[in-house]
């Protein structure tokens, strides 16, 4: 795909995380991305296929952010902290009526969606918790497959509009409670001495 259908992708990927899907039609995220159908037609085939293509785009810019992260935060609490931070600014605005639409109107969708969350997410926390033991920062009586597949599974929980109703709880709360109950789950003293000190840098609570 050319620069310009890879501009239409996330430009649509941001109508529907801030409108939704359902709700979005083709003339109506032509008119908000400025293009012509016509255009949008050139790359996609009909709604569905634009919805399939901007997940497997969110999806593999997403895989690509946290394959960086591993390289350029050696600490595994360090990664931790901003794939955290990454993930709570990206997904903070999410419309609550995306996973639905896309399980309900879009399988396909859903699935790279879903394939992304509890394989890949799942298999980079796994290897983040055995960096974490190996650098004495985490329990080393964990099991990473379990720890790291629960996590997953929390993360399925925080977009869940039925356990979290949107009118109550936003994904940005909800995630930074999973988060502060993950770490502190799986760090021993040392380790959190170490987040207590990065917390102070960074001026937040967790």
């Amino acid at each position: 795909m050319d620069e310009k259908g890879i501009e239409i992708l996330g430009k649509t990927a941001q109508l529907f995380m801030r409108l939704g899907i359902k709700s979005m039609t083709m003339d109506d995220i032509a008119r908000q991305l400025g293009v012509s159908k016509k255009t949008l037609y050139i790359y996609v085939t009909d709604k569905n296929d634009l919805v399939v293509k901007v997940m497997q785009q969110i999806v593999d810019h997403e895989k690509a952010i946290a394959n960086h992260l591993c390289e350029v935060h050696e600490n595994a609490i360090d990664m931790l902290f901003e794939l955290s931070k990454d993930i709570s600014q990206k997904f903070g605005q999410i419309h609550p009526s995306i996973n639905y639409d896309m399980q309900k109107y879009h399988p396909e969708a859903w699935v790279i969606f879903k394939d992304f969350r509890t394989s890949f997410v799942a298999d980079c926390i796994m290897q983040n918790i055995e960096r974490g033991i190996e650098q004495g920062l985490f329990r080393d009586n964990l099991d990473p497959f379990i720890v790291s597949r629960l996590y997953s599974s929390k993360m399925e929980m925080c977009t869940d509009g039925e356990i979290f109703p949107a009118d109550k709880y936003d994904f940005k709360t909800i995630h930074f409670e999973m988060m502060r109950y993950h770490i502190r789950g799986v760090a021993n003293e040392k380790g959190l001495a170490y987040l207590k000190e990065k917390i102070k840098q960074e001026n937040i609570q967790l």
